[in-house]
């Protein structure tokens, strides 16, 4: 049975694991909306209520079909959470239109859980010079939508402005075992506990960056649960916080949501000599991975076409394996003219990397280490 947990200022009741609509499986550009179909409704079946999409999510395929899904079911047998890109936000005429947008591409007449999306230090600005908390509060006193949270993307200071500003319904911010001291952190859980505002959490597995390694960690995992995979140990890990109410995972294969929802269903909380031997292991990684790119794609699309997630993946994966070929077929055969050296030094993807990685000096090194690998067989 799936775990739920309870939002106790909301008095609703949620599936601990949420599916998360960012990375639907592709088939010729687009969404494999057969495959992508029977996987949502599979995860239904177990029990996962809260479904979560964006206004970006597939250049704005996600939401229609997400909501042409979900019209197959009970309006109230399920929670929807969609988000408002604040960067296209200029006025709180946007925000209207942009709303009334979403509602006709959901094909619904309101919406459970909004975001305010991807709230940075200058998003935040325009949430309060337009007066967009102001107007989300009138839809919720419309009906149009239930719950009002934003989710996060910068440093713990402005994290705390933003959380302390009002009582929000809910907040999400990324939360990993890798990812304790990025950006709201371990330290914005704790204030999130504080403060009472229920958490979702987004990137629990990193981007895939956590559900396999080289022989020697993916060991140490083995050796504390032969039977379970990878993956789970970093949901697990995630689930052990009290205040996190759904975890959302963006699952691109039946195979992931079958995993998954192994996980939630036969859900077994995280013990401490698991923890331990969790942070020994983040010790050896932390020293492997060249950044904390996400693959969340806010980077893109680059002029000069180049795959920037793709090729951050490719280079940390790399190094985190510490063996090219794990890399090889991609980095030769795939990317193409998406490769690093394509990069014009424009800057544009740094302006909008929730990270703020150093795109532009990464991607030169991406090119030294791939093009010359030491980790080679």
């Amino acid at each position: 049975m799936m775990v739920t947990r309870k939002m106790k200022n909301l008095g609703i009741d949620l599936s601990l694991l949420g599916f998360g609509c960012m990375r639907f499986p592709m088939n010729e550009g687009k969404i494999d909306e057969l495959v992508a179909t029977n996987m949502i409704k599979e995860a239904m079946a177990k029990g996962v209520n809260y479904i979560d999409t964006a206004y970006p999510y597939h250049n704005g395929a996600s939401e229609p079909f997400v909501g042409r899904v979900l019209n197959e079911y009970e309006r109230s047998s399920y929670y929807l959470a969609t988000k408002l890109p604040m960067w296209l936000v200029n006025s709180v005429e946007d925000a209207k239109r942009l709303f009334e947008e979403q509602l006709e591409r959901l094909d619904k007449t309101y919406i459970d859980f909004y975001l305010l999306h991807a709230l940075n230090k200058g998003t935040w600005q325009k949430v309060l010079d337009y007066g967009i908390i102001e107007y989300c509060e009138q839809l919720q006193r419309e009906g149009k939508i239930k719950y009002l949270g934003f989710s996060f993307h910068d440093d713990y200071e402005v994290f705390e402005e933003i959380a302390t500003y009002r009582q929000w319904d809910f907040c999400q911010i990324q939360l990993n075992y890798m990812d304790t001291e990025e950006q709201a952190g371990e330290k914005g859980y704790a204030l999130t506990e504080q403060l009472g505002i229920p958490l979702v959490i987004m990137e629990p597995i990193k981007g895939g960056s956590l559900a396999n390694f080289s022989d020697d960690i993916n060991a140490r995992f083995t050796a504390m649960d032969e039977t379970a995979s990878i993956s789970s140990f970093a949901l697990r890990w995630v689930a052990s916080h009290p205040n996190v109410k759904v975890i959302l995972s963006g699952m691109s294969t039946p195979e992931q949501v079958a995993d998954n929802l192994n996980t939630f269903c036969n859900y077994k909380p995280m013990t401490e000599k698991e923890k331990e031997a969790i942070n020994e292991i983040v010790g050896i990684l932390r020293s492997r991975v060249q950044n904390g790119c996400t693959g969340c794609r806010y980077c893109m699309p680059c002029p000069a076409g180049v795959d920037i997630p793709f090729n951050f993946k490719l280079w940390n994966t790399y190094h985190i394996y510490r063996n090219y070929w794990a890399v090889n077929w991609d980095w030769e055969r795939n990317l193409g003219k998406a490769k690093a050296d394509a990069c014009i030094k424009c800057g544009k993807c740094e302006q909008h990397c929730p990270q703020k990685i150093a795109i532009r000096k990464d991607l030169e090194q991406v090119m030294i280490d791939l093009e010359n690998p030491k980790w080679k067989p």
